[in-house]
C-alpha cells in the first residue's frame, strides 16, 4: 500500500473539487479548495519525497474555454519532474505519446476507451499499440446505480453500461499496467471511503490500482489497509492540509513509511 499524490487542475488552478458536482457547462464545480500555487509547485513538492506515480487530472473538456490553461499548468508540472507523475484528461490515441514527450510517465484513459456506453476494444488496442502497455492506466472510476457500481466517463458525468466487477478488471489487466478508480460519489467529501469498491479491489488485487475518494482520516486509512489487504494504494485530496483539510501531510508520510 502506497501513498500517490494528486494534482487535479480545473479552470487553469490547481483544486479539490465535489467530484459528483462537477459539470462541462460553464465549467462548473463545487470547490473544497483552491491552491495560490501552480502545479509545477507541488510537483516539485512531491518530487522532494520521492514520491513517484501520483496523477494530474485535467478536469475541463478539451472544448472549454478554460482547457489550454488546465493543459498549460499539467505540461508545467510533467515538465518539472519528468517521469514522476501520470497525466489523465482528455487522452486519446492520437495525443498520448505527446504527453509522455513531455515528462508523464503514464497516460490515464478513461472517455477513449468507453465510448457510447460500452469498452471500445478497438480503441483500447490502438492507444495500447501506441504507447505501450507499461505507460497505459484505465480509470475505472464508478458511481452506485441500484445497489451496482457502474464505470463513469466523460469527467464523471456520464453512466456506462459497464459494471466494475472482477471479471471487468481481468479483461483489461491485460491491456494496462494500473488502474485508477475514484469512487465518484464520496470524491471529495472526505466523509469516508466506498468500502464495497475497497473491498473489491483488495480481493482482486493481481495488477497495480490506486483508490480516490472519501478518506477524511487515518481510520479511513487502516480500513482502507485491511479491505484492500495492502495491495491497494490511495490518493488523498480534500482531507490532505495541503488542500484545506485536517490530515497533516508529513504525518500521512509517516503512515505509510512506518
Amino acid at each position: 500500500m502506497r501513498f500517490r499524490p494528486c494534482i487535479d487542475i480545473h479552470n487553469g488552478k490547481v483544486k479539490q473539487i465535489v467530484g459528483g458536482s462537477l459539470k462541462d457547462s460553464g465549467d462548473y464545480a463545487v470547490d473544497n479548495f483552491v491552491s495560490e500555487k501552480d502545479a509545477a509547485w507541488f510537483a516539485r513538492f512531491y518530487e522532494k519525497d520521492e514520491l513517484k506515480g501520483g496523477h494530474i487530472i485535467m478536469l475541463n473538456p478539451v472544448s472549454s474555454p478554460w482547457f489550454e490553461a488546465t493543459r498549460a499548468q499539467a505540461e508545467a508540472a510533467l515538465g518539472a519532474c519528468p517521469g514522476t507523475m501520470q497525466i489523465g484528461g482528455g487522452i486519446h490515441a492520437d495525443n498520448a505519446e505527446a504527453y509522455l514527450e513531455a515528462g508523464a510517465s503514464h497516460v490515464i484513459v478513461t472517455s477513449y476507451v468507453f465510448r457510447d456506453g460500452r469498452i471500445n476494444l478497438e480503441n483500447l488496442e490502438k492507444i495500447r499499440r501506441r504507447v505501450g502497455r507499461e505507460h497505459l492506466v484505465l480509470d475505472l472510476s464508478c458511481r452506485r446505480k441500484d445497489g451496482t457500481y457502474y464505470i463513469v466517463t466523460d469527467r464523471w458525468q456520464k453512466f456506462t453500461e459497464e459494471e466494475l466487477t472482477p471479471e471487468l478488471l481481468d479483461e483489461l489487466a491485460g491491456s494496462c499496467s494500473e488502474f485508477l478508480i475514484h469512487a465518484v460519489d464520496v470524491e471529495g467529501r472526505a466523509g469516508g471511503i466506498e468500502e464495497g469498491v475497497a473491498r473489491m479491489l483488495g480481493d482482486w488485487g493481481k495488477i497495480p490500482v490506486t483508490y480516490a475518494g472519501g478518506v477524511s482520516g487515518f481510520e479511513d486509512l487502516e480500513t482502507l489497509k485491511k479491505l484492500g489487504r495492502e495491495k491497494v494504494d490511495v490518493t488523498i485530496g480534500s482531507a490532505l492540509d495541503l488542500f484545506g483539510g485536517s490530515m497533516p501531510y508529513n504525518k500521512v508520510l509517516s503512515f505509510f513509511r512506518r
